[in-house]
């Protein structure tokens, strides 16, 4: 039963991905899980509205969300606060002592000359009882989401020291529908699900989402005209261009860290093999020329090195090569399954699908293979993608027979769970951080 592996190597040789699946309008939910153990209490107190601003956007609860589902913070609920001070001069800090945080993030909003509001907020350490830091910006209505996931990254550097990823986005497979009726929808959502956009709805299979560096295009595979192809899709604008439409398997798309570079697995020359186009120009080179199956290309985030997926020893494992061409050389060999693997940020660890007692779950191991932590407990986990902080890993699991997505964060903590009231969601990737 549990012979259905995440890694390409039997979707290619089956030529199509048939996932029975369809469009679905509603947006995802988030439903958080695990517990909060060592997370760091905090309150963030409802914004004072001011002259008159009503805005539809509950900034102060987003930001809560965006802290909460960090895993690093447990946000206090508005309904235990003791008072809701809104100017620094009304905070009491032995109130806020005795309720046990350690910070206070309190805020104003109001209208803004020329439309739109500008926010303020201030974040404050309870136990020094002085203020850390601050800052004021400007949003339109319809960007106010936007603005509080803004808050929460500063909240969230100025307190942890590392960027927050909380006005990132996910790119994501959707499905509703089986038979005559199935649809394949591409989407990107913010980080929290909300705002979703259709990307492609194709009456075809789509899969394998990849973010440019830039955060701007999205390279995908879809099977439009019953034909498997590569495309690089500008999200502004939705223009895209086929870059890869050779005979036979065009798969794995992954855009290199200075965005000029696009790997991929094509069997246009005999087995599956892992090429590199350079973009401008359209010119291939191939990585590697194998029997075996070689597929599921990631890059090293200094662009030097190109992780994959083989066959070629018997079973699934991850090899890396260099960009420029050579030798691969084998990097997991505990285990007989380890696929799709993927570089954390900063380059120390990989994140990949292992097969655990028949199982298949999500693992961090350092850059050679060793020091392997499970990080998920699901019957079927795959498609792990990196947060761009490092600090969680999102990826496709199941929940009652449903694809679902779920988030882990690296150091432990509270999870999430996002799925859609009908049909399934899969193949998860994170945006980058934004410039």
């Amino acid at each position: 039963m549990m012979q259905r592996p995440r890694l390409a190597l039997v979707t290619l040789l089956a030529g199509v991905l048939m996932l029975a699946i369809g469009q679905a309008q509603a947006r995802l939910t988030i439903e958080v899980t695990g517990g909060v153990e060592g997370a760091q209490p905090i309150a963030v107190v409802p914004f004072g509205d001011r002259d008159g601003a009503r805005p539809d956007v509950d900034i102060a609860g987003v930001i809560s969300a965006d802290l909460s589902r960090s895993g690093r913070f447990r946000a206090l609920p508005p309904r235990e606060m003791l008072s809701r001070p809104q100017r620094q001069d009304e905070v009491d800090y032995r109130e806020w002592q005795l309720l046990g945080m350690n910070n206070l993030v309190i805020g104003e909003i109001s209208p803004a000359e020329g439309g739109g509001y500008s926010l303020r907020w201030r974040l404050f350490d309870i136990f020094s009882g002085s203020e850390i830091r601050s800052d004021s910006l400007r949003s339109s209505a319809r960007g106010l989401r936007n603005a509080a996931h803004r808050i929460a990254d500063q909240i969230y550097e100025t307190l942890t020291g590392e960027r927050g990823v909380f006005a990132t986005r996910l790119a994501y497979i959707t499905s509703s529908h089986r038979g005559r009726d199935a649809r394949v929808t591409l989407r990107v959502s913010d980080a929290d699900a909300h705002n979703p956009q259709t990307i492609v709805d194709s009456a075809g299979p789509i899969m394998s989402p990849a973010w440019s560096p830039d955060g701007r295009r999205l390279a995908y595979v879809s099977f439009e005209d019953n034909k498997q192809s590569i495309f690089i899709q500008e999200l502004a604008s939705g223009r895209r261009e086929r870059v890869a439409n050779f005979a036979g398997i065009n798969s794995s798309p992954a855009f290199s860290p200075d965005g000029g570079r696009l790997a991929m697995t094509l069997s246009k020359d005999g087995s599956p093999d892992i090429y590199v186009m350079e973009l401008a120009s359209k010119r291939l080179t191939r990585l590697t020329d194998h029997y075996a199956i070689d597929t599921e290309p990631a890059w090293s985030p200094d662009g030097r090195q190109i992780i994959f997926t083989s066959d070629r020893g018997g079973r699934p494992q991850i090899y890396r090569v260099s960009a420029s061409g050579g030798p691969a050389q084998r990097v997991t060999f505990e285990g007989d399954y380890n696929a799709a693997a993927s570089y954390s940020p900063d380059g120390r660890s990989l994140v990949m699908v292992t097969r655990v007692g028949g199982r298949f779950r999500i693992l961090v191991s350092d850059t050679n293979g060793g020091s392997r932590r499970l990080l998920s407990q699901g019957e079927l986990d795959e498609s792990p993608s990196f947060a761009p902080n490092g600090s969680m890993v999102i990826y496709a699991s199941q929940n009652n027979g449903r694809g679902v997505l779920s988030v882990t964060p690296i150091d432990g903590g509270s999870g999430q769970r996002l799925s859609q009231e009908a049909g399934e969601v899969r193949d998860p990737a994170w945006s980058p951080l934004s410039p």
